[in-house]
């Protein structure tokens, strides 16, 4: 399947740029209302697939909020290290006509959860988008992230998309799940594909 691809230090419309980050002392006077809006936005990024599955998609405003707490909690102040942070985050974006996001695979008992995350090797491949006109994207993913023996519990991926997605699935023998997204889903993932054209 294919994995995550970007170009280090290519800057894409909906990338946060450097001067749309502050110093993590002018950060903590406008924290709680940044991250009030950032919750906000999240809202409808959030979603879920089965009983195990959480996509948290991500945008502009997601990726600045969380640049701007790893700075404030790990009180960065150097330019290259901020610099690298930016690559970083923007990378998980994805570029154009692409939409990322951060899988959560949500299993509480920790001995069922090892069991499964073995069992579900080459589930991320088998993950897709669905756009209105039936077409399948299938997720672009880091292959770092997966082990030989088991996944993680944390997955990032990136979807090409030709239109805004309608559906989230996955094909995986014995995990076989659509969901249709709900409205403010699709508007929400619609915008953020359109920005990612400029």
């Amino acid at each position: 399947m294919t994995e995550v691809s970007t170009v280090p230090g290519e800057r894409y419309p909906h990338h946060v740029r450097r001067d749309e980050i502050v110093d993590h002392q002018t950060y903590e006077d406008d924290r709680e209302a940044m991250r009030r809006d950032a919750m906000a936005v999240k809202a409808p990024r959030r979603i879920h697939l089965g009983g195990y599955l959480t996509f948290l998609f991500e945008n502009h405003d997601t990726m600045r909020y969380q640049i701007q707490e790893i700075m404030r909690v790990e009180k960065i102040v150097r330019e290259a290290t901020i610099a690298g942070e930016l690559e970083t985050y923007n990378g998980l974006l994805g570029g154009t006509g692409q939409l990322g996001c951060a899988l959560l695979i949500e299993i509480d008992d920790e001995d069922k959860r090892n069991q499964m995350l073995t069992a579900w090797l080459g589930l991320q491949e088998r993950l897709y988008a669905v756009t209105g006109d039936n077409e399948r994207s299938y997720a672009r993913f880091d292959p770092s992230q997966v082990g030989t023996d088991r996944l993680s519990a944390v997955q990032y991926l990136t979807f090409d998309l030709s239109a805004p997605p309608v559906a989230l699935g996955c094909d995986f023998p014995g995990m076989v799940v659509e969901t249709d997204l709900e409205e403010d889903q699709r508007r929400a993932l619609a915008d953020d594909l359109a920005a990612t054209r400029g």
